[in-house]
Parts: C-alpha cells; structure tokens; sequence
C-alpha cells in the first residue's frame, strides 16, 4: 500500500493511478479516500487521479495531535511536493473544501490549477452574522458528547441525512466502516476545529477557477451555501445536481463525473 512519509511517525495513505493532468480528491470530516471509489475508475482513464486519506483519518497514522484544518492544509502542501506535482487541480469535500481554502490562504494559488467544492459552506458555524451555518454552539456540543459517548449510534443517524435517497444496508455496512476508522479523540478534535473554521475573510482573494458542486436535498447544507460562495470568489461557477444531497458524487456518479471532467477540460480551452 502506497505511503508518503511527512514527518515522524506521519504516514498518509494515498492511491495513485492514471497519467496526464493532476487531480487531487480530498474527502470529508471522519470519511476517507473509499468515498471517491466511483470517481477512481473514471478520472483514471485520462488523469493522473490521487485519492488521499488525511491526517488521522481512513488508512493514514491515527497521530494524536495536529487535528485543524490549517495544519491539514500544510500536510496537502507538503504532499505535493514529495510527489513533485505540478498545476494540481484540487476536489474537495465537505471538510476538504476547507482543506482547500485554507491551503490557497496560506500558500497561495502558484501550483494549483483549479479546484472544485462539493457541497460546503464558508463556514459550518451560525455567526451572529451568518445565519445559514450548519451548527450554534449548542449542537455542536451535543455532536461532540455523542463521538465520546454513543459514536456508533449518532452515526448511524448522521450518515443517511449526506444521502438524498435511502441508503442501502450494504452501502451503509462499509460506510460505518469508514467513519469509525479514527478514534473518538481524533474525531471530536478535528470536528470543533472545522465547525468554526471561517473563510469568509479571504474568500474574495482566491482567484482560481473554481467549480462549485451542490445537491438540491437540503439536509445538512442549504442551496444558498453555493450561491453565497459563487458571489464571493471571484472565478466559480455553480452546479445544482438535482437528485442529490450531501454526496452528488454518490449519488449521480456519472452526471458528477461528466460535469468535473467537463470542467477541467474546459482550464484548457
């Protein structure tokens, strides 16, 4: 199994298949690479695709320290050097769209081609000036209590409402598997720190291409997200997939996949 070595003790796991153009897919808080198992197949055929499991998470060392957003930011950038990768387009996640723009803050836009941001909004926290955020303090703690206490249970509950449809029970088997790859430690850590994370300051300053992924199936992230981020940076285009939620990659592989490859291809137009 192929591991890239950052530091002591720190081995991401990451896939690596296909030639040509650079894409990166960087998964969700708690998820891992196997999310994008349906995208793999597809990409490889023309890109050089690269699945990476973060800090923590699916198959990489569960480090008991460095869980932030900003440091998960500086492990993509130093991943990207070990491989010596060049004009990256970067798919983020949920949680990784964060990862993004946080790795465009710090390091700036020199070696990233594009990115594309699939169903995420600027800031998961409800600030008195933000409304449309996923989570007041309240139910943050309470999510928090329930990854030390009950785990396996609130995810069982969590895990449905990503999905528009009614997920099957072998679809749901292999998720769970996923999500409770890290342990309790990792996962609350690193959920306090993406909740409050908050990219509006900079939003404006990322000038890269950006594609902005979005399900029409409102249970976790609202329309509204998409069209807030299409408003503040300055080069995105927005996409609705209609018969999906929180994971259109899922959900519509084929039309997800035909819109990114479209998108990419079209850098180069």
């Amino acid at each position: 199994m192929p591991y890239v070595d950052l530091e002591d003790g720190l081995e991401l796991y990451y896939e690596d298949q296909g030639e040509g153009q650079t894409v990166i897919f960087l998964h969700g808080v708690w998820m891992s690479s196997q999310f994008f198992k349906k995208q793999v197949p597809y990409f490889s055929e023309a890109y050089r695709t690269i699945t990476l499991d973060l800090r923590g998470h699916g198959q990489s060392t569960h480090t008991p320290y460095g869980h932030t957003i900003s440091n998960y930011a500086k492990d993509v950038k130093a991943f990207i050097e070990k491989l010596d990768l060049r004009d990256v387009v970067l798919v983020g996640w949920s949680m990784g769209a964060f990862v993004i723009w946080e790795y465009l803050h710090q390091f700036g836009e020199e070696n990233i081609k594009a990115s594309v941001i699939v169903d995420e909004l600027a800031s998961d926290f409800k600030w008195p000036d933000f409304e449309m955020g996923a989570f007041d303090f309240p139910a943050l703690t309470h999510i928090m209590r329930e990854i030390q206490t009950n785990r396996v249970t609130f995810l069982e509950g969590f895990v449905p409402l990503m999905f528009k449809e009614e997920v099957p029970s072998d679809e749901m088997k292999w998720m769970m598997e996923e999500v409770t790859r890290l342990p309790e430690s990792i996962a609350s850590a690193v959920l306090f720190d993406q909740s409050v994370v908050d990219c509006r300051p900079y939003l404006s300053d990322i000038t890269v291409p950006t594609l902005l992924c979005f399900g029409r199936e409102e249970k976790l992230i609202p329309v509204a997200a998409g069209v807030h981020l299409r408003e503040h940076l300055s080069n995105a285009v927005l996409e609705i997939f209609e018969e999906s939620c929180h994971c259109p990659f899922l959900e519509e592989p084929e039309h997800f996949n035909q819109v990114v490859d479209g998108f990419i291809r079209s850098l180069d137009a």
